[in-house]
């Protein structure tokens, strides 16, 4: 049984759209390719190609890699070629931390019960996980992403919320940053692709 798809005229689709959003020198090279086929199964929902590569396509993406090697833009070009229904919400990790500094738990609850349309959980993307600052609020502080990604994964295993990241941060990192129970719980919620660590900076 083969895919029902053209990867290398997907893959010159995925280049030109890149083009047009970042300029001419967009690129996929052949480092990263393995790593931008395996997004494209999850974004085609390619049954067959996401069970040989070991995606699950109930979970969302933890896109991991080197600063620099293109995991937020080429995030934003795959969103803006899916279906409508599809696309996702991109949000800063930085900017979510800054708003709870001034909207205090309205924040939290605007990213996590709120995101909801017509009672459909709204897939969004993280970007960024691990930049932000912990926040001091009222003399409390908070790590904002911590308690955003605990209640969406709750709301993951009883809804079917889908949350999408993009981070610097390793596996040892991660559990450093946000502790040992949160940590568990991305496995649940996410599939790990990760760019290669010698990925070259793309902003250079």
């Amino acid at each position: 049984m083969e895919s029902l798809y053209n990867y290398a005229a997907v893959l010159q689709n995925v280049i030109a759209k890149g083009q047009t959003m970042y300029g001419p020198r967009f690129n996929i090279n052949k480092d990263d390719k393995p790593t931008i086929l395996k997004l494209l199964y999850w974004f085609l929902d390619d049954q067959l190609m996401a069970a040989e590569h070991g995606i699950d396509l109930q979970k969302g993406i933890m896109l991991s890699g080197p600063i620099g090697c293109g995991k937020s833009a080429i995030m934003r070009v795959l969103n803006s070629l899916c279906k409508p229904d599809w696309q996702f919400h991109i949000a800063p990790c930085e900017r979510a931390a800054l708003q709870f500094a001034t909207e205090g738990y309205q924040t939290i609850e605007k990213y996590s019960f709120k995101a909801f349309n017509l009672h459909h959980p709204v897939t969004i993307c993280f970007d960024d996980l691990g930049v932000e600052t912990d926040i001091n609020y009222f003399g409390n502080t908070c790590n904002t992403m911590l308690h955003i990604l605990s209640i969406r994964y709750d709301l993951y295993t009883a809804h079917e919320m889908i949350t999408h990241v993009t981070t610097n941060l390793n596996s040892k990192e991660l559990e450093e940053r946000y502790g040992n129970r949160l940590r568990s719980r991305m496995r649940e919620m996410f599939n790990l692709i990760a760019f290669p660590t010698n990925s070259a900076d793309k902003r250079t």
